[in-house]
């Protein structure tokens, strides 16, 4: 028997008492947590939900996320984790693709109003019965007449209920790629596959029990939801809840709360490295004193926001490797190993990692080609899309993350970029992540994005959209010049675009895609 939600029980029986989430004013403890839990799982029994169901949520990082999720988990359905800022037909496609039967929502706020939008993807969709709007007050009469709140839900529940026979195998979470190309697909990830990425990560960041964590990544991601969530439990630690991303609550949480671990995306780092506290009211020595680790994954993290972070926080940030696909941690810069800025570690234990040419061959030190997995944290496979987890795996047993990147002598990876984000520009191949990291060079650049576009003469030419720092001031023609006093002749960028700010997804990275079709539109 293995069932994912055991990373919580045993440390809601260890520590009832001790706290299990902060969120903002208000804290639960972990026996208040578990009885949410069970409350949740008793009343999915009662509607008929059964092992092996699919249920979706969908929630900012609040309190009632891992409270509905482990409940979910307990009754030995699936969670199906869905990104917040899905519309109508887009939610109407996850809970169709996923079969879910139910469906859990935030009501939303004025400026994201999910509750609306998740009430009419469930119109659309005929195998999904059921409904729950989950209001931040439990008490709270529902936002939408005619709907049910997770508070009436639960209202009847009891607080006790056992955990549901599950094989290691059997699916635990159903977790949406972000469909960069193409429809978004189901990563299938098995009790196995996530209980054993939680506990490798709980070693690699070696957990202590006092520890606190900032969460500010989104839970229905599978970086906060494993990395921090689950390890985070498991260690019998407490959560900082962060619905949204700020500096300002970010650095709150470590200075006043007390949080030794943080973990963030490029642009988060981006973000803390750039913010001024005019206030006065952060101590960067308290908070480097509080903050134990802070570790970076989702995306390569440049070596300029790398160094600036340890200037001026003290604070080392480790990077990681990690896809969806892969529950999602594949690579760790270990602290027990030599730390090599840039790059994205060695494998953790029980993971393989190789570098494949275009014939699956194993390439040698220092050679580009995609990476390659296999090991206890590769998914079962897409859900319901037998052709699309027959192309992931290429007639192999290793999992192709479409990833273009490289191994040293050392055994330590780098990425170099994504295979489909490769530019070839006169026959030449351009990475643009190396273009990136030049470019972040200039004393006026803050962030920056580098794409192709088609060329007749060329083939693809690039296109470099650029953030400067505040009150930093340059010209089109000098940021041109400049570059190509930098870089070979066919890798400089030709033509630049000022932005006040870059598309992101809700995880934080940049959207290339839209900038590509906002490139194409103008």
């Amino acid at each position: 028997m293995l069932n994912l939600v055991s990373t919580f029980e045993h440390s809601a029986n260890e520590f009832p008492d001790k706290k299990a989430i902060i969120f903002q004013d208000k804290s639960f403890s972990f026996s208040q947590v578990a009885a949410m839990v069970n409350k949740v799982a008793n009343s999915l029994k009662k509607i008929g939900i059964q092992k092996g169901d699919k249920v979706a949520l969908s929630c900012l990082n609040l309190p009632h996320f891992p409270m509905v999720y482990y409940g979910i988990l307990k009754t030995g359905a699936v969670v199906v984790p869905l990104n917040v800022l899905l519309k109508g037909r887009e939610i109407a496609y996850h809970l169709k693709d996923s079969e879910a039967r139910a469906y859990f929502c935030f009501q939303g706020t004025p400026e994201l109003p999910m509750a609306r939008e998740g009430l009419a993807g469930f119109d659309q969709v005929g195998n999904c019965e059921h409904f729950f709007i989950i209001t931040e007050d439990l008490e709270a009469v529902s936002p939408i007449e005619g709907t049910q709140t997770l508070g009436q839900f639960v209202s009847e529940a009891s607080p006790i209920c056992d955990i549901e026979l599950t094989s290691p195998e059997d699916t635990a979470v159903i977790l949406y790629t972000s469909g960069t190309t193409g429809f978004p697909k189901g990563a299938e990830l098995s009790h196995s596959n996530m209980t054993m990425n939680a506990v490798t990560m709980r070693f690699l960041l070696q957990s202590k029990s006092d520890d606190i964590h900032a969460i500010v990544l989104p839970l229905f991601h599978s970086f906060g939801q494993t990395c921090q969530m689950n390890v985070g439990f498991s260690s019998g630690n407490t959560l900082v809840m962060i619905p949204k991303f700020t500096p300002e609550a970010v650095l709150s949480a470590i200075q006043n709360d007390g949080a030794s671990v943080f973990a963030g995306v490029p642009t988060m780092y981006w973000a803390l490295l750039n913010y001024e506290d005019k206030t006065g009211k952060f101590d960067n020595k308290k908070i480097a004193d509080t903050l134990r680790i802070g570790f970076s994954g989702a995306s390569s993290l440049p070596l300029e926001i790398i160094k600036g972070i340890d200037e001026k926080y003290n604070i080392p940030i480790l990077e990681g490797y990690g896809l969806s696909e892969t529950c999602p941690v594949v690579t760790f810069n270990h602290l027990v190993k030599a730390r090599k800025p840039g790059s994205i570690g060695t494998p953790i234990w029980g993971v393989e990692v190789e570098v494949f040419d275009r014939d699956n061959k194993v390439l040698g030190p220092d050679k580009i080609g995609e990476i390659v997995i296999r090991g206890h944290n590769v998914m079962k496979g897409y859900y319901n899309n037998p052709t699309a987890t027959a192309t992931a795996f290429d007639g192999t047993d290793w999992f192709h993350t479409g990833d273009l990147g490289k191994k040293d002598e050392d055994g330590y990876f780098y990425i170099v970029d994504r295979l489909k984000d490769m530019i070839i520009r006169g026959g030449y191949n351009v990475y643009p992540r190396e273009i990136e990291e030049v470019l972040l060079t200039h004393p006026a650049v803050s962030l920056v994005s580098v794409l192709g576009i088609p060329h007749d003469r060329h083939g693809e030419e690039l296109v470099a959209y650029i953030v400067l720092k505040e009150g930093a001031s340059i010209s089109r023609e000098a940021m041109i010049e400049w570059s190509k006093d930098q870089m070979a002749a066919y890798k400089y960028p030709r033509i630049v675009h000022f932005r006040e700010a870059l598309p992101m997804t809700a995880t934080g990275k940049i959207l290339k895609k839209d900038l590509r079709a906002e490139y194409q539109q103008s």
